[in-house]
């Protein structure tokens, strides 16, 4: 049975639903950004005005006002806003289908293979949600209408903004091949660089490189490469709400003010530490690995991890193994921390002989009345000696830092 999928992309969207909301600021460049007061001042999203004078995201607020002549309009980033707007679009789109997979706030992919007969009809019915996104929210939307979620998402990203692309069996060679293998959907950085030392530069190269070369350079991954380039991906798009199986749960942050001393570090290492157990817990996982990212004031930003002896769902344990991967010889001062684990599974069924039992449930006991309480009567009710050390930083609230789930669909090779 042929298979008919769309993926949409609004465009522009946190800028958008500012325009949207505001519609003074419409015609001009607008840049959505970070919370300055919390040193958070970059660029998150940008219309198409403020993209013409070369405003990229990522860009800090000073640069971004200085390509625009000190004409750009900033606009704090409102996150309950957008979720808000993209819900509604979303329960638009299940008008048309259950099978509604979100990929982001302002993605979706849309299996719409029961709806229509032929790519004809999924090609108007492409058109038909275009229009409607256009005159009922006021926003526009790129969408790729393809027999596979790879290709969708790379038509949704050949046209931009306001327009429908399809990509079929008899066409992905034309409209894909001689695109930058960067563009094929999970390829990373650093793979697009490994790539391309290998002398392959668009996907169609990648498509046509025999697969045990792919594999000798990427391991499985190499397969997964070697399948998306040639249009071979068979994944389903998942119904709505489905569960998905978590891959890992991290939060970070960035700091009030430069970190300079191990304490300090500590410190927000144990903040972070206490809201991904705690969100652990919730989910009844434990963890098997963890992981520490260090971004320098030179805004460098540096990964390691480490599998810890046993799984774990408590924030002490968590804290001491990221603690012991920050190299307390660490030269530069740190802007930004972020605490990750993965491995994550049920409760193991039985303690590590060399671990007490009673000590591990003394503490698996004390974390729950500290959740309860936190529950009960907020975050600030009680808190680690350590963190209040420092006025600024024991003032940062987990619940109020990047949390991040990642479900076993979505990776970066």
């Amino acid at each position: 049975m042929s298979r008919f999928i769309l993926h949409s992309d609004l465009n522009n969207f946190y800028a958008s639903v500012e325009c949207l909301y505001n519609p003074s600021i419409r015609n001009k460049a607008v840049a959505v950004v970070g919370d300055a007061d919390k040193r958070h001042g970059i660029v998150l999203a940008k219309n198409y005005i403020a993209k013409s004078y070369g405003i990229k995201t990522g860009d800090t607020v000073w640069e971004a006002k200085q390509k625009c002549n000190e004409k750009l309009v900033c606009v704090t980033a409102n996150f309950e806003r957008y979720y808000y707007v993209s819900k509604l679009v979303k329960q638009m789109y299940r008008e048309y289908t259950n099978r509604v997979e979100s990929f982001g706030i302002d993605e979706a992919w849309l299996d719409v293979s029961d709806c229509v007969k032929d790519f004809e009809g999924a090609f108007k019915l492409a058109e038909k949600i275009r229009k409607r996104v256009i005159s009922e929210f006021g926003l526009t939307v790129s969408i790729g209408v393809s027999y596979n979620k790879i290709f969708a998402k790379l038509g949704s990203d050949l046209k931009k903004p306001n327009a429908t692309t399809m990509i079929t069996k008899q066409n992905y060679k034309n409209l894909v091949w001689n695109l930058p293998v960067a563009d094929l959907l999970y390829v990373g950085r650093a793979t697009n660089q490994k790539l391309n030392k290998a002398g392959i530069f668009t996907i169609g190269q990648l498509a046509q490189t025999p697969l045990n070369i792919l594999k000798s350079m990427f391991g499985k991954n190499g397969e997964t490469l070697h399948t998306f380039a040639n249009g071979e991906d068979v994944s389903a798009v998942k119904i709505y709400n489905e569960k998905e199986q978590i891959k890992s749960i991290g939060n970070s942050t960035t700091c009030p003010r430069d970190l300079k001393t191990n304490d300090e570090v500590r410190a927000i290492i144990s903040i972070l530490a206490e809201s991904v157990a705690r969100r652990l817990r919730d989910k009844n996982l434990w963890c098997n690995t963890v992981c520490l990212s260090i971004k320098t004031n030179d805004l460098k930003t540096f990964e390691t991890m480490h599998k810890i002896e046993y799984p774990t769902n408590l924030a002490s344990v968590i804290s001491g193994e990221c603690y012991k991967l920050f190299n307390h010889n660490w030269q530069k001062t740190i802007r930004a921390v972020g605490v990750r684990v993965t491995g994550l599974g049920e409760k193991p069924v039985q303690y590590n002989l060399f671990n007490n039992e009673q000590t591990m449930q003394k503490k698996e006991k004390f974390e729950m009345v500290v959740d309860a309480l936190r529950g009960r009567f907020g975050y600030n009710i009680i808190k680690r000696g350590s963190v209040c050390a420092s006025k600024d930083l024991k003032e940062l609230n987990p619940e109020n830092v990047v949390h991040s789930i990642h479900p076993l669909s979505f990776f970066k090779l």
